[in-house]
């Protein structure tokens, strides 16, 4: 079973660095920050580093105080967002597995 898990971690690692090599090129970004959970992982953090030394691009994986939950990065783009008068109402508000990050209007970075 412990083959069949590093099997399975590999492809999922493999599909997200196609998924950033993809955001890399279409931002047109020198640049990878690792953050997160997941970023802890030294395999993770090693493909990332082969795919954009391909690229000619770096990687930055913050320290294990930084890769442990999204919690505070989304706590502080609420606050950027409530201080640009971006808000929603409960009623309006929802999730989605498939939201596009790359269709969000960034207010702080006009």
């Amino acid at each position: 079973s412990s083959g069949i898990n590093a099997e399975y971690g590999e492809t999922v690692f493999a599909m997200l660095v196609e998924i950033t090599e993809r955001a890399m090129a279409h931002s047109r970004s020198p640049q990878v920050l690792v953050v997160g959970g997941v970023g802890c992982n030294l395999r993770l953090q090693e493909m990332l580093s082969q795919m954009a030394s391909q690229r000619g691009a770096s990687v930055c994986a913050t320290d294990d105080r930084y890769c442990i939950d999204n919690g505070a990065m989304i706590a502080h783009t609420g606050n950027l967002m409530f201080q640009h008068s971006m808000t929603t109402s409960i009623e309006d508000s929802w999730v989605t597995q498939r939201f596009r990050t790359d269709e969000v209007h960034i207010a702080w970075r006009s």
